[in-house]
This record gives structure tokens, C-alpha cells and sequence, in this order.
């Protein structure tokens, strides 16, 4: 099933591949770049691409000497260059501007699983000459075309356990499925970031994403952290960022317009995947043994959320809002000056209203408490 699903980007990514132009295709490892670069090559006469791996020496080697000559000696007759991992390359970003500025018609894809730096690396030189499309694991909205909805009801607590990585598509064996979400803790996302220069302490970033998973959907204090683990406040800024740039967890700050009360120097984090966060704090117990529901639900409603506003384009930003007397709202979009709330609520017998400061303060809001009953109309 992994291999047939069509990717909710495929259309857009298609569209994007353009002359002079990367088109950078950025995600975590193993949600699936390859496997989408392969099925857009499938259309490609295999006469009209290179492709190169930034993780293979002799390929990187190609591109090392930056000039011109080099270059169009390398890519002629060639229409179409591809680069995996190109996050491993020195200088890749102005190995790339020289390229679609010198070679005229090439397309380029370069994909990363890391904004490592790439903002240096890769970004920068490349300022009006690319375009970037992320990719998550499986979405919802992609599972909907092969499933139908009691499959889905079905697999709702699979979901909330495990995330949706595409290779767990393989595994129907729940212990299997374990296995495959610690290996790729341990051989993928912790590699990237051990990979960073200037990371000393390994477990002490270990440590941070544990106190981060058992605090999902509530605001993190960074002094409070860093008082835990031992080590500066500087230091678990900079990991928090190291982990945001591998597509690990993700930051979500507070909103505010007017109102003295309210709260926005603090942030919450998300993860991108509730297999991963699980497999952090290594519980895969049944929803029923849980005592974090509500944390999971919420994780996993925000994280879909997100794979539907990308996939879909549209530019929204997200918050959260609360005040100093703890009134609060879940999860706060703002889309051309409107605003939209939601309240994320698993058990459906405890009833939530809109909170009074929040209506009084922003009249033109909508509220939408999101639970079993109707998240798929908020995720898809």
C-alpha cells in the first residue's frame, strides 16, 4: 500500500519543477522523497536526468569544482538534475545558483531532510531562484482515497499510536510497527542531528525531546527546562531549533492583539508525528491504559492540520491563546485578518463553550470545538 498512494503534493510538485529554477523538496527522513522523486522520473525519459546523492562521495565529488566548464561538461544533454540529501554537500546553495544562472533551460530538485543550516547552505544564494514544497509522513487526506470511513474509524487509534510513517504500511504486526518507529529514532533523526557540529551532549537532547513529549499542548517554559536537564538556557533554544530544522517537533507561539492578559512570550510544541513522540517516551499502550489521551489527540489534530494547510496551500498561521487567568483556546487561525478557534476535546461528554475574554476581545471570531465526531472535516 506504501508504494501506491498517490502523494497529496505530486500535482503541485509537478507544476513546480520549472527552467532555471530548484524546486526543493525538504522533509524528515524516510516520509516518502525518494519515493515521490522516482514516481515523477517514471514520466522522464531516463536520457533527459542525472541524479546524484548528496550522502554518496563520488557524486558529490562531480559537483565540487565550482565553475562553469565543470558544470556544463556535467550536465549536457541533460535537462533535469536531481540531487538527494543535498544537505550534504558544501556550499550546495551556490553550487546551485551558478547552475540554473549558467546552464540555460535546467531544472533542478535538490531534497533535504533537514533546514539544517539550508537556510545558509541552501537558502541564501538562492533568494528568488526556488521554490520549496515540504513533505510529511502519510496525511489523513492521502489515506482517505483508499479507505472508507469505518477503515478509517478503525484505524483511528493505530493513527494516534503510531503516526503514519509510510513504511509502517508494511508492518500489520503491532510489535513490528514498534521496532520500525525506534530504528528510525535512533539510526535516522538522531543521526541528522548528531551529524550537527557543535552537538556535544547527545542525551541531553534525548532528554529534551522527553520533557517535550510529556508536555504537548502546553506552554514550555525554556528556563524550566534548562533547569531539568542541567545545561543553559541558550543551549535548549539552540536544540529546540536543531529539532524544528529536522522535522522533529515544531513551534506553535501564543496570540495576541490587544489584550494586556493575554499570554505570548511563552510557546508549545508539537510533533510532527505521534508514532514519534510515543516512541520518545517509548509508550505504545492502548488508548483505554492511557492517561494522555487528550495530549495525544491534540498532537495529532495539530499535526494533520498542518499536512492540510501545506498540501493544500494555504497561507494561515497558527496560534494558541490563553490569559493570565488561564482562559484558553486550543488552536487559533488567522487567515486574511480572520480569525478562527478551536477547542480539541477527545472525551465528547465534557462540553466546551468559547472562552468569555476571547469573544468579548475578537466579536468577529468563529469557535469550533473539533472531536470524534467531525475532525475528519478539520483535517481533510
Amino acid at each position: 500500500m506504501e508504494n501506491s498512494i498517490q502523494r497529496a503534493v505530486l500535482k503541485q510538485f509537478e507544476s513546480k519543477v520549472l527552467p532555471n529554477k530548484v524546486l526543493l523538496l525538504l522533509g524528515a527522513r524516510r516520509v516518502g522523497k525518494t519515493e515521490l522523486i522516482k514516481k515523477y522520473l517514471e514520466k522522464i525519459p531516463k536520457e533527459d536526468y542525472l541524479q546524484l546523492n548528496g550522502e554518496d562521495m563520488e557524486d558529490a565529488d562531480l559537483l565540487k569544482v565550482r565553475s562553469v566548464t565543470n558544470y556544463k561538461r556535467l550536465l549536457a544533454n541533460t535537462k533535469l538534475l536531481v540531487i538527494d540529501e543535498a544537505q550534504n554537500i558544501p556550499e550546495i546553495g551556490l553550487i546551485l545558483k551558478l547552475i540554473v544562472d549558467s546552464i540555460e533551460g535546467i531544472k533542478v530538485i535538490a531534497t533535504g531532510s533537514s533546514v539544517f543550516d539550508l537556510s545558509n547552505k541552501l537558502g541564501e544564494p538562492l533568494v528568488g531562484r526556488k521554490n520549496t514544497i515540504f513533505l510529511f509522513p502519510f496525511a489523513q487526506m492521502e489515506f482517505a482515497n483508499y479507505e472508507n470511513h469505518k477503515e478509517t474509524t478503525q484505524k483511528l487509534q493505530e493513527r494516534l499510536l503510531f503516526g503514519s510513517y509510510p513504511e509502517l504500511e508494511q508492518y500489520s504486526d503491532w510489535n513490528d510497527k514498534i521496532n520500525y518507529i525506534k530504528e528510525i529514532i535512533n539510526s535516522y533523526l538522531l543521526k541528522d542531528i548528531l551529524i550537527f557540529e557543535g552537538i556535544k551532549q547527545a542525551d541531553k537532547i534525548v532528554d529534551l525531546l522527553k520533557l517535550i513529549a510529556f508536555q504537548v499542548g502546553q506552554e514550555v517554559s525554556l528556563q524550566e527546562l534548562a533547569r531539568q536537564l542541567g545545561i543553559s538556557k541558550n543551549t535548549v533554544e539552540s536544540y529546540l531549533d536543531l529539532l524544528s530544522k529536522v522535522f522533529v517537533i515544531y513551534k506553535v507561539t501564543g496570540f495576541s492583539r490587544n489584550l494586556r492578559k493575554e499570554i505570548t512570550k511563552s510557546n508549545r510544541w508539537y510533533f510532527y508525528d505521534n508514532g514519534i513522540r510515543n516512541g520518545i517516551i517509548n509508550n505504545f499502550t492502548l488508548l483505554e491504559n492511557r492517561t494522555d489521551v487528550g495530549a495525544l489527540w491534540e498532537n495529532y489534530l495539530a499535526s494533520e492540520r498542518i499536512k492540510y494547510q501545506n498540501y493544500t496551500q494555504k497561507s494561515i498561521s497558527n496560534y494558541f491563546w490563553r490569559t493570565y487567568d488561564q482562559q484558553e483556546l486550543d488552536w487559533l487561525e488567522e487567515q486574511n485578518g480572520n480569525l478562527n478557534g478551536f477547542e480539541f476535546k477527545w472525551n465528547e461528554r465534557r462540553k466546551s463553550k468559547i472562552p468569555t475574554a476571547f469573544a468579548k476581545a475578537y466579536p468577529e471570531a468563529t469557535f469550533e470545538v473539533i472531536n470524534k465526531q467531525n475532525y475528519l472535516d478539520f483535517i481533510m
